[in-house]
């Protein structure tokens, strides 16, 4: 196998936490945009299975282009009732046959959505408050050819994707917040809460104003006045966790449901029925969610790929876009001396999956640290994550790694 040879470059700017502003997302496990990355995804794991299981090797396709279109429900204080549900749209391509065998993808894709909704959002109810229109369709030869070459997969498009690692106390807390909200412990204090959390984050040198949305569940919110009472008791928790949280060296500022006016009743209160927002107000789509890392940094270099639900061992957009990402906190964690990296990759179609286009490491160097003393280091690491390329994406088709 050919050594990977990455170009290091040692940084000319300061490590993000120390910059003067940080702008920081995350949407939620109920945020319509997070469904449909997260349920792309699980279709993409259970296709990849269900292609091995028959076929002995993961097929050509890409289930990345999902659409979840709002629904329509009446919604009031103590209750309401869904008018119309929810659609989610599931496209792109796949393998149908392979040697005179039939792979059922419309069936697998239906099953790994409705398993996921029930895991994670069990209130909504499969066919009665979500239907799935299944457009996946059959892929073109040139494309399936990918697959099913003798020797290793090659890359089925060209590529730029970037991780970067650590996170700044910012992007954490950021991180953290929603995963608060949505905890078990959380959800067993406010179960009067749903799950479309979406958490903005503005840090201005030392002041940092944090911006949540979060729904009440309408069946369990009988009056304006129990609405306001039980946001104040989330506003408390929320704010006592955010404190604990900073540490000393961050002022927090914490804002919920800024829409709120009291006194407009239903119209001045964030209700829903089934805790996302997907219900009625907001439709979803894949790639507009969470970056692989888990989170949204603006003032961080992103890719313009969706890594949720393209292929595990071809598509360069799902295994690099993560991949350099796990190659970053790799590097951060095991090279010693290093404030920040940032990994680029870029990959050509139809050249090995394990030979990338180029490797690009960009750190910023802790005081003292010479890139010269690290730099056999981070080649090092770079030449051990492609070495592991067929364990690594093993690990891509079971869902072990992260892509929202």
């Amino acid at each position: 196998m050919t050594l990977i040879e990455p170009m290091i470059l040692e940084s000319s700017r300061m490590p993000p936490a120390q910059e003067a502003v940080e702008i920081v997302e995350r949407k939620g496990l109920g945020h319509p945009d997070t469904i449909c990355d997260a349920v792309m995804e699980s279709v993409a794991v259970q296709l990849a299975q269900a292609y091995l299981k028959t076929c002995g090797r993961v097929l050509h396709f890409n289930a990345d282009k999902g659409m979840l279109v709002a629904g329509q429900v009446a919604c009031r204080f103590g209750g309401g009732s869904v008018l119309a549900p929810m659609r989610l749209v599931m496209g792109d391509r796949a393998t149908f046959e392979w040697n005179h065998k039939r792979i059922p993808v419309k069936e697998i894709a239906e099953r790994a959505a409705y398993t996921w909704f029930k895991r994670h959002l069990p209130r909504i109810k499969p066919l009665k408050d979500l239907e799935c229109q299944v457009e996946l369709k059959p892929a073109s030869e040139e494309l399936r050819s990918v697959s099913e070459r003798p020797r290793e997969v090659v890359a089925n498009d060209t590529s730029a994707t970037v991780g970067y690692a650590p996170f700044t106390p910012t992007e954490r807390l950021v991180f953290q917040i929603e995963r608060f909200l949505n905890s078990r412990s959380f959800k067993k204090e406010f179960p009067d809460t749903g799950e479309d959390v979406k958490v903005l984050a503005v840090r201005r040198e030392k002041e940092l104003f944090v911006t949540v949305a979060m729904p009440f569940l309408a069946p369990m919110i009988r009056s304006e006045s129990e609405y306001f009472k039980r946001k104040a008791l989330v506003e408390r928790a929320l704010t006592q966790f955010v404190i604990r949280k900073s540490g000393t060296g961050l002022f927090p500022h914490i804002f919920a449901n800024v829409l709120d006016q009291p006194g407009a009743g239903e119209a001045g209160t964030y209700l829903t029925l089934l805790g996302t927002s997907a219900e009625a107000g907001d439709s979803g789509e894949v790639g507009r969610g969470n970056r692989v890392c888990g989170i949204i940094s603006l003032r961080r270099p992103a890719s313009a790929e969706a890594a949720p639900g393209k292929n595990p061992v071809a598509h360069v957009g799902k295994i690099y876009n993560v991949l350099a990402q796990v190659l970053a906190e790799d590097i951060h964690k095991n090279v010693r001396g290093l404030s920040d990296v940032t990994v680029w990759m870029t990959s050509q179609i139809g050249q090995p999956i394990s030979s990338p286009q180029s490797v690009v490491v960009e750190v910023i160097p802790a005081s003292r640290t010479r890139l010269a003393a690290v730099r056999p280091q981070i080649q090092r690491e770079v030449q051990l994550a492609f070495a592991r390329m067929k364990t690594f994406c093993n690990g891509l088709t079971r869902g072990l790694y992260r892509v929202c």
